[in-house]
């Protein structure tokens, strides 16, 4: 048997969680644990792109009966997901570290006692591992094992130290990502029963088209129940509340990663299992996505509170994710994988920014109280800036690639509908991303210039801004060496039935 690389990087990080117990209340110990210990599982990540093979399956599996096989497996789509998750956990566990401190502060001021740090980074490092698990996931109930491991810790996470009604939101948070679990799990149950629970095997690679038979609504069930995980219109209720009332390092986790998996997931489970009824579903997918890109820029260009903004933007950006799915399309599909990276990166700026503004002036998050702030913080509007690139698609940045990705996946099938198809789409596409471009911005100018507003304004502490360079000197060098993640990415995807 080779190294079992892929369960080190989960037991790797689970090993910091359990160490950050005991470190109590040593927080820059703590914060380093978890920091290198979710880096070193980003570096186990990295070795397998020197593994030379398209698909690398973990030499440690457990047969579970019928249940199938409990493994974990790495290809071009896992990759970009888990490095993502493990690169955004190990900055923001450094980034935690001052800003948590306030938090801490702020809540012996009210009168609550939270647990204190070892319990804090043993809930964060749980959050992280779990998230990494359920996208290198080979069967289905393994892949609900680690969903539903995710919410335990990210729910005490918001219940122990978010803001405002905490409680009820983590509450709300927990139930209603409970049932779209439940719904997900109602469906892969129906084809569990009838077909069995692996979807991607050792020998097969992925086992196509196994659940057609097996009926229209176990996809759909799974489908809705992925949505509500996606935050997808109509299913989004939850977010703006656990996104923007979460303490900050946790909604830079949770916005930009969690909510992620259910379109990452949702291909790789549902459609896998049903490319011929995904297919002919993807003029609603297509629908719903573009309906979600353009409700979440609506809403958060009505936003005056700076992390509500940013909770409906990420709204917005899971609108581009489901976009690229429902093309249908090699480039789509690539596109999607790489807007998560992209999206993880710059949203954790974004919120890692609307932390430093609450940190450094008191929980100040009204945008109408900001202004002209660039003059006394460089540093951190320039940070705020390059998160708005990322997530608007502006060179040097990652995101030009994934927007174009996913533009040429959608564009490619609306042309297959039909010019209706098209036209409609090209409207769309307009509104939509004219509002990502437009809520950006106006955000940046009303944030960091005109005259300004805050007569104490000065640049935070070195500790909260230094750490987000990583995902501005990532997000650049991916944009120039991008070939190394969406060619093998396209390769990886060409055999699954997709148009492109």
């Amino acid at each position: 048997m080779g190294v079992p690389y892929l369960w080190l990087a989960l037991l790797v990080p689970l090993a910091a969680s359990l160490a950050s117990l005991a470190l109590k209340s040593r927080k820059a110990l703590a914060a380093l644990n978890s920091s290198a210990l979710a880096f070193s599982a980003a570096v186990l990540l990295l070795l397998y792109l020197t593994n030379g093979s398209n698909r690398w399956f973990d030499p440690l599996s457990f047969k579970l009966g019928s249940l199938g096989t409990f493994s974990l497996v790495m290809d071009p789509m896992v990759f970009l997901v888990a490095f993502s998750v493990a690169v955004t956990t190990s900055v923001i566990a450094l980034y935690s570290s001052p800003y948590m401190e306030h938090r801490f502060e702020e809540l012996e001021r009210e009168g609550v006692s939270a647990p204190g740090w070892g319990a804090y980074y043993f809930l964060y490092t749980l959050f992280a591992l779990s998230m990494m698990g359920t996208v290198m996931s080979t069967n289905i109930i393994e892949f609900y094992v680690f969903l539903e491991l995710t919410l335990i810790p990210s729910f005490l996470l918001i219940a122990f130290y978010g803001y405002g009604e905490r409680l009820k939101i983590a509450i709300m948070y927990l139930i209603w990502t409970h049932v779209g679990a439940l719904l997900f799990l109602i469906g892969a149950l129906t084809v569990g029963s009838k077909v069995g629970f692996d979807f991607v095997d050792p020998e097969k690679g992925f086992l196509l088209g196994l659940g057609e038979g097996v009926g229209v609504l176990a996809f759909w069930l799974m489908v809705v129940g992925l949505s509500v995980k996606l935050a997808a219109a109509g299913l989004h209720m939850w977010l703006p509340y656990a996104h923007a009332e979460a303490p900050t390092p946790i909604s830079a986790l949770l916005s930009p990663n969690l909510i992620g998996l259910g379109g990452a997931m949702m291909f790789r489970v549902v459609y896998v299992l049903f490319p011929k009824t995904f297919a002919a579903a993807s003029p609603v997918l297509m629908a719903w996505a573009l309906v979600t890109m353009i409700y979440g820029g609506l809403m958060a260009l009505s936003q005056s509170d700076f992390k509500r903004l940013l909770a409906y933007s990420s709204i917005s950006q899971m609108g581009y994710l489901l976009l690229g799915l429902a093309s249908v399309d090699v480039y789509g599909v690539a596109g999607t994988f790489l807007h998560y990276m992209v999206h993880a990166f710059g949203k954790a700026i974004l919120f890692a920014v609307a932390g430093i503004l609450i940190a450094t002036y008191h929980g100040l998050r009204d945008i109408t109280r900001m202004g002209g702030l660039a003059s006394k913080m460089p540093y951190t509007a320039s940070l705020a800036l390059i998160g708005f690139m990322h997530i608007t698609g502006i060179p040097p940045t990652l995101g030009i690639w994934s927007e174009y990705l996913i533009l040429r996946g959608a564009v490619a099938h609306a042309l297959a509908l039909g010019a209706p198809s098209y036209v409609l789409l090209a409207a769309a596409l307009l509104v939509g991303i004219g509002l990502s471009t437009a809520y950006s911005f106006l955000t940046m100018r009303r944030v960091f210039y005109g005259p300004l507003k805050v007569p104490e304004a000065r640049e935070a502490g070195k500790a909260l801004w230094a750490p987000l360079l990583a995902f501005a000197v990532l997000g650049v060098l991916f944009f120039v060496c991008a070939s190394l993640l969406i060619d093998p990415l396209v390769s990886s995807l060409g055999g699954l039935g997709l148009g492109g």
